[in-house]
Parts: C-alpha cells; structure tokens; sequence
C-alpha cells in the first residue's frame, strides 16, 4: 500500500507554466527549497557519507530537531 494515500495525503507536484522565460515564484516550492538551504549546514547532510538508508534519514531529523530546538530557544 502506498503510505501517502495510507495517511491520506496529497502530493501535488508544482512546475513552470510553458513557455515561461522569466524567473515566476511557484506556489510552496520555497518551502523546499529553505528547508535544503538548512540541512546544507550539517556538513555530513551535504554528501552522501551514510551506506545505510536509516542513518541517513536519522541525520536529516536530528539536523531539522536541532533546528527547531535553536529556533525555540532563541526567538
């Protein structure tokens, strides 16, 4: 069974309208893309180090948990 329709989510996939030329902000994709910008900080995030898939993901959460605990912590 697929787990997003398992949880009842909607992945919607966000692309340029055609023929755009010029730079457009697309709806949500920010979101993405800040989100990177901040793993990039956690320089094991930045190449692919990890063999096994688990300690990968593991890192991605500590390093957004981190995140969040210094947001929280300085406001």
């Amino acid at each position: 069974m697929d787990k997003a329709a398992w949880l009842d989510f909607v992945v919607e996939i966000i692309r340029r309208r055609d023929g755009a030329k010029d730079f457009e902000v697309l709806p949500r994709r920010w979101v993405v893309e800040r989100t990177f910008g901040w793993m990039i900080r956690w320089r094991r995030l930045v190449r692919d180090y990890e063999r096994r898939i688990d300690v990968s993901k593991t890192m991605i959460l500590v390093a957004m948990g981190a995140n969040l605990m210094r947001r929280n912590a300085h406001p």
